[in-house]
């Protein structure tokens, strides 16, 4: 059998010059584009609208930072044990990013993009939401994108989200329905149960046409900018020692008195 061919559409270079989807790098890009604008470059294979844009910024920028958070503080400590190696560190606070923290925006898409699959008519939000509030219950699943441990009732950044959605003509039928489920949870459920950012964030990249798929992948590297200033501040305001002597003291106190 003959092998397939080894082909990418996305960049090439020569002693030259390096062109990234047609575009020519250093005369092109390289300081006539930002970062917004590169980042949908890679993945839509042009550059957007200003209407795009200035979505896809919002989206983007929302997910940045969230303050000592299980990934900063993993990033943290790993630049502690590890200061010559800041790639390590980021690492370590990216591979927190699951369906707890951040990650659950991939399976918010996933749930929205296969009940309104493309091209096909959206249903009524509000019924909709109320079936998929009932099966998750029913199967005593937490809904993707719905509920947060503090911001409550509200999430205020799904609130700001949306006004963008809103205002660039986004707010279509992906986020009807996640906003309808984030209503209908907290009804069903007698509780404040919020529709996170993660949601407000699926739904928007839903409606742009991003592959559920590929959405964990714009939360981690939304989530790496802001690790980085983690490691800045680590830096210059160390608290990851502070915390490792701190902890180990309150979880072996009770060792230490057995002793005495």
């Amino acid at each position: 059998m003959k092998d397939s061919q080894v082909k990418s559409d996305i960049a090439w270079a020569n002693p030259s010059k390096v062109v990234v989807h047609g575009l020519d790098l250093c005369d092109e890009i390289v300081g006539k584009i930002d970062f917004g604008q590169m980042t949908f470059l890679q993945l839509f294979g042009r550059l957007p609208d200003a209407r795009e844009l200035r979505m896809f910024n919002a989206m983007m920028v929302i997910l940045v930072e969230h303050g000592i958070t299980p990934s900063s503080l993993a990033t943290r400590f790993t630049y502690c044990g590890a200061p010559e190696a800041v790639q390590a560190a980021v690492a370590a606070g990216l591979l927190g990013l699951g369906s707890v923290f951040v990650g659950s925006l991939d399976n918010a898409a996933k749930l929205l993009q296969e009940t309104i699959p493309t091209n096909t008519l959206p249903p009524d939000p509000k019924a909709k939401a109320a079936e998929i509030v009932s099966s998750y219950r029913s199967r005593k699943e937490i809904i993707p994108g719905i509920g947060h441990p503090f911001h409550k009732p509200i999430d205020p950044r799904s609130v700001a989200l949306f006004e963008v959605a809103r205002e660039t003509g986004y707010y279509g039928p992906y986020v009807k329905l996640m906003d309808a489920i984030g209503k209908e949870a907290t009804l069903q459920s007698g509780r404040p149960l919020p529709l996170n950012v993660t949601g407000a964030m699926a739904a928007v990249a839903s409606e742009m046409g991003i592959p559920w798929k590929i959405c964990r992948g714009l939360a981690v590297a939304a989530r790496a900018v802001g690790l980085v200033g983690h490691i800045l501040e680590e830096m210059r305001q160390p608290m990851a020692e502070t915390l490792y002597l701190r902890i180990e003291h309150e979880a072996t106190k009770h060792l230490h008195e057995e002793q005495t």
